[in-house]
């Protein structure tokens, strides 16, 4: 509940100081929150993990975005998607760099006993649940594929 109350200071603090990039990205978290509480068959509590997960798709759709409009040669407006992405990754836990994922995965594939392709889906069931929050499944995959092959 900690992070859901830090969330709300922020939203404060972004009115005062005007800081508009900073009140839209933090206002499309407490909206998540609010609609993953109120959702059919959802819990009337979130834990911070699950605040982290929501926040981890927003940094995603806001990126995507990002790639659609500069794509469309609207750059102004992948500037304010990539400030509000920025933004967002503030309350995510630190990411993995490449070679920490690779090391980690290293391990992963010794202990599950793959030795080729064919075992990506024993690696990958392992691995998302073991580097969950920690680096993003794309990443994951790619380094999966390259140890296996």
């Amino acid at each position: 509940m900690a992070l859901e109350t830090q969330i709300q200071k922020d939203i404060m603090e972004a009115m005062k100081a005007k800081d508009t990039v900073r009140l839209n990205a933090v206002r499309s978290i407490k909206s998540a929150i609010l609609l993953a509480k109120t959702a059919e068959g959802g819990s009337k509590e979130l834990q911070d993990s699950d605040i982290i997960k929501l926040i981890q798709k927003l940094a995603k759709q806001r990126k995507e975005a990002a790639e659609q409009y500069v794509a469309a040669g609207r750059q102004e407006l992948a500037d304010n998607e990539l400030a509000e992405a920025e933004v967002l990754a503030t309350y995510l836990p630190k990411m993995l760099s490449e070679e920490e994922v690779e090391a980690k995965l290293k391990e992963i594939i010794a202990s599950v006993g793959a030795s080729g392709p064919q075992d990506m889906g024993k690696v990958m069931g392992v691995a998302t649940k073991a580097l969950a929050g920690l680096a993003e499944g794309r990443t994951i995959s790619t380094i999966v594929r390259k140890l296996l092959a």
